[in-house]
């Protein structure tokens, strides 16, 4: 689980609260309450697969009595007409839990999926793709989480993960210099990932090699600037390319020889899947 246990149950007590409130009208309505159903989670399109288990304890938490058979692992890639979980038990119940499992499982694959489509446009190549803190406010662990089931590095979780100069720091402050020893000053060792720069240029890229920089955050550079940055520096920082960054343009970019590229949009922009739940009897 990406959550710890009470996290957990937080997240699932939260979001079983937003959607039935009081109760759920419609199926206390019409359904008995000694019906029983068989359903079969469907993936109707092609994607990879994050949240499973997190949807099963969403299912439980309404009936712990239902039956869930999980078919398909978080990280695998499925086709439309797979099956992905099947439930048998309540039908009050089931239709209850429904939407707050799918809704977790779509976002979550979702991630997944999109992030999948990234990596494999650069999987030829040495560089790695990392996921940024662009998150829905509290849905930040969960995302990570589906970003590495599609492949990618997590990068920062929070902001006391790593130092991180960007150009806001550097206006503040004076110049790359400055900023690159007053964090060395503050400690550096704090840092998960050193001291990273941000650089929009070349002449900040090689100030903030000369100050001492462990990592440059190549933001926004065209693909000439790129290779000039590797040429000069890569035997001697990390580099990470930003900004922007779409599948039409990252296997260009990781072909240049950066380390790593970070895309916000993975855990930002990812459109849900279409998984339906499509019952048996």
């Amino acid at each position: 689980m990406p959550l710890y246990k009470e996290e957990l149950r937080y997240f699932i007590t939260a979001a079983l609260d937003e959607d039935i409130g009081a109760g759920d009208l419609t199926t206390l309505a019409t359904i008995p309450a000694d019906a029983q159903l068989k359903a079969d989670m469907n993936a109707r399109e092609t994607m990879v697969i994050a949240g499973i288990d997190i949807a099963a304890k969403i299912i439980h938490t309404v009936d712990s009595a239902i039956k869930v058979e999980i078919m398909v692992q978080d990280g695998v890639e499925v086709t439309a007409g797979n099956v992905i979980m099947r439930l048998e038990g309540n039908a009050r119940n089931i239709l209850t839990a429904e939407r707050s499992a799918l809704n977790v499982l779509q976002h979550l694959s979702g991630i997944a999926t999109l992030t999948r489509q990234y990596v494999k446009e650069i999987e030829h190549t040495d560089c790695r793709l990392l996921d940024t803190r662009k998150t829905i406010p509290m849905y930040r662990k969960l995302a990570k989480y589906a970003s590495r089931m599609g492949g990618a590095m997590n990068h920062r979780m929070r902001l006391d993960d790593g130092i991180l100069i960007k150009d806001n720091h550097i206006a503040s402050i004076g110049s790359v210099e400055k900023a690159i020893t007053a964090a060395k000053e503050y400690g550096s060792t704090r840092s998960t990932i050193g001291i990273t720069v941000e650089c929009d240029t070349l002449d900040q890229a090689a100030e903030a090699v000369n100050a001492g920089a462990d990592r440059l955050l190549l933001d926004n550079m065209t693909l000439d600037m790129l290779e000039v940055v590797v040429a000069k520096y890569k035997d001697q920082v990390k580099l990470e390319a930003s900004g922007g960054i779409t599948l039409e343009t990252i296997k260009l970019i990781a072909e240049t020889g950066v380390d790593y590229i970070s895309v916000g949009r993975i855990t930002q922009s990812a459109p849900a899947v279409d998984i339906g739940l499509d019952y048996l009897n």
